[in-house]
């Protein structure tokens, strides 16, 4: 989705960087906006998973259904792999308009 929005904001980030934009200042936009949208994905995955941890008790072995420790893990691993994938088109783009 990150990429497909970038290459339809080629232009936009062209123009920018024409008026003086370092290509620092537009990895940080598309970055910005991809960790956006990971974060918002990220809260509402972690809001619908505690509702539902009732259903799922019965399924789980090892592990209480409010295990801290694997919320947070796996937020970061979401959050790493999020803006890894957000990274390659930012790149792409500020590459091609050079």
């Amino acid at each position: 989705m990150i990429s497909y929005t970038v290459s339809q904001r080629t232009h936009e980030i062209g123009i920018r960087m024409a008026l003086g934009a370092d290509t620092r200042d537009v990895l940080k936009l598309v970055v910005g906006q991809g960790s956006w949208l990971a974060l918002v994905g990220i809260a509402i995955g972690l809001g619908a998973s505690f509702f539902l941890t009732g259903l799922m008790s019965t399924l789980l072995f090892g592990v209480t259904a409010t295990d801290p420790v694997t919320f947070v893990v796996i937020s970061a691993v979401l959050t790493g792999v999020a803006l890894a994938a957000t990274l390659a088109p930012a790149r792409r783009a500020t590459r091609s308009i050079r």
